[in-house]
């Protein structure tokens, strides 16, 4: 049968017509695929929404070809494709792994067609047809924006290593990753004294508040986050809005986050900063970096609405389950109960009731902490009690815990979000 005739051409666009409705799930089935498949294009959250954004748009502009017959010669890279290419170069990924995903793409892609294609009819010669013109289209599709993705992925890399020292960048990337490393040599190509105390730093600006020149802004900020210890920090742009950075701390034991908290405030902007507890040496560099990492999961959770100073010491436990924030966010409400509802009465409720677990179960030390009469306390924690239904010293570890969640994610593990 030719392959041109309007049976195929229709049951084609039938087919694609009835994936549109269902298009947001097979992007998410393709994306999660695509992101257990391939380690390399695993990263922090927000890189991640570029890769789902990219997926989506694909996705959508593919149906959008098969449902109206669209001639390819008029379809471009959808924009978050363009984007998440530029992104990989900026972050060193090799362009390999984001071809690969564009093979698991289509190939995902295309089996959810013949299923459609299969429950419209039997016709053995048209299903036939149909499978080879769907191939053809899909495979010229993929060829087309592959070529423009890789054409925006090597332009960036071009422009980003001509910035930035790749000797020096990649030095800085072997060490966080437990490579072999000579520290007499490292030292020399970075700078950076690395047999010292240190503190690990993620620092970015929100996608909201981006707004050019950002690594300036952000270099600049770690300098001034830095200036009272022992000399300038050790600082790596990841992309265009954010970077990792280590400050040298010579022999001092901890970072002072007041001050570090003014400094970032004093930037605006949208400017955040995650960061590890001190540590010694080599390998205290690596895991200070780790611990910034974790805390950065945690203010990433929490969205907008963050603080602008995430200490991986104030959120340890957090960083350490922030994989899920759909689990989290049910834990929560398990241990919680109504206590975890997001409105103004159980906010009150469950600061008072953190601080006086951290008060030891004191109400005279929460009372003069939260500048409240004693009463007022004890009714308070006798409320939020009835709301987990349950005393809180028959769970108390995770009432802490769960607490901790909420002070920190704050709607994002709340009941009722917006």
């Amino acid at each position: 049968m030719d392959r041109s005739t309007p049976s195929v051409a229709e049951i084609i666009s039938d087919a694609s017509g009835a994936l549109v409705p269902r298009s947001r799930e097979l992007s998410e089935y393709i994306y999660d695929l695509i992101v257990r498949e391939i380690p390399q294009l695993r990263g922090d959250r927000r890189i991640l929404a570029l890769l789902e954004a990219s997926v989506e748009e694909n996705v959508a502009t593919l149906l959008h070809v098969f449902q109206n017959g669209i001639d390819l010669e008029t379809v471009h890279a959808p924009a978050a494709a363009e984007a998440y290419a530029r992104r990989l170069a900026q972050r060193g990924v090799d362009i390999v792994a984001l071809l690969r995903a564009y093979r698991i793409g289509s190939a995902r892609f295309q089996d959810a067609c013949l299923q459609e294609l299969g429950q419209r009819t039997d016709n053995a010669a048209t299903i036939n047809a149909a499978v080879l013109s769907l191939a053809e289209i899909t495979a010229s599709y993929i060829d087309k924006v592959s070529e423009e993705v890789v054409s925006a992925y090597e332009s960036e890399k071009e422009n980003w290593l001509r910035n930035l020292s790749a000797a020096r960048a990649a030095r800085v990337r072997a060490l966080p990753a437990a490579e072999p490393v000579d520290p007499d040599s490292s030292e020399a190509v970075l700078g950076y004294r690395l047999r010292q105390r240190h503190v690990g730093v993620v620092c970015w600006v929100g996608e909201a508040e981006a707004r050019g020149a950002d690594l300036a802004r952000l270099e600049h900020t770690a300098q001034e986050v830095a200036e009272k210890y022992a000399g300038r920090p050790l600082f790596l742009p990841q992309d265009e809005s954010s970077a990792w950075a280590w400050l040298p701390m010579g022999a001092r034991d901890a970072l002072d986050l007041e001050a570090a908290h003014a400094a970032i405030a004093k930037a605006g902007g949208g400017v955040r900063f995650a960061v590890g507890a001190a540590a010694s040496g080599l390998s205290g560099f690596r895991r200070t970096h780790q611990q910034a990492l974790g805390a950065q999961a945690v203010a990433l959770a929490a969205g907008p609405s963050g603080p602008l100073l995430t200490s991986f010491t104030d959120v340890a436990p957090l960083a350490l389950m922030s994989g899920s924030i759909d689990l989290v966010r049910a834990w929560v409400r398990d241990t919680l109960g109504s206590l975890a509802n997001d409105d103004i009465q159980s906010d009150r409720l469950r600061d008072t009731l953190r601080v006086f677990l951290e008060a030891k179960g004191s109400f005279k030390v929460t009372a003069e902490r939260l500048t409240l009469h004693k009463n007022t306390v004890h009714y308070r924690v006798r409320k939020a009690e009835e709301s987990i239904g349950r005393p809180i010293d028959d769970d108390r570890l995770n009432i802490e815990l769960a607490l901790l969640a909420t002070h920190w994610l704050g709607s994002a593990v709340l009941q009722g979000r917006s």
